[in-house]
């Protein structure tokens, strides 16, 4: 398996969800898994656009990502490439739905044996991200 999707229902607008990813000083603090926190050196929210920070690790530890803005169509999608090792696409799809939003979160690996010895760290790690953006966008629901 080289790609892992998961869902989450937040009770909030697309464009409030949307948010949390166009604003870096948010994306900053609800991005990666639960303990970390970022710095972020270039965040160009664009089509195209680089991202590159690094992730401070609750063990600190810290990790430096290099980041393309391959596909933005506000507020409905986000397609990031993660030109760093290891080498992913992260597809993250807005939709509406009864309760707000549809967060469809789809990571695919370049390389099927990176995807098999890490599965064990992404599949968690996923979810904690969209716990933290669900946090992000529901305590700050006026910023977006």
């Amino acid at each position: 398996m080289t790609t892992f999707r998961t869902a989450r229902e937040i009770p909030a607008s697309l464009e409030q969800v949307f948010a949390a990813f166009s604003q870096p000083a948010r994306l900053a603090r609800w991005w990666g898994p639960a303990g970390f926190t970022n710095t972020f050196s270039i965040c160009e929210f664009n089509n195209g656009g680089r991202w590159s920070f690094v992730m401070h690790g609750p063990d600190g530890h810290n990790y430096p990502n290099e980041n393309v803005f391959a596909e933005i169509q506000a507020p409905e999608k986000i397609i990031i490439e993660h030109v760093s090792e290891p080498r992913y696409r992260l597809t993250v799809v807005l939709a509406p739905s009864a309760l707000g939003t549809t967060v469809l979160w789809s990571q695919t690996f370049d390389n099927p044996d990176v995807a098999s010895r890490i599965q064990h760290i992404v599949l968690p790690a996923n979810e904690q991200n969209l716990e933290r953006l669900s946090v992000e966008v529901l305590c700050n629901p006026d910023r977006g």
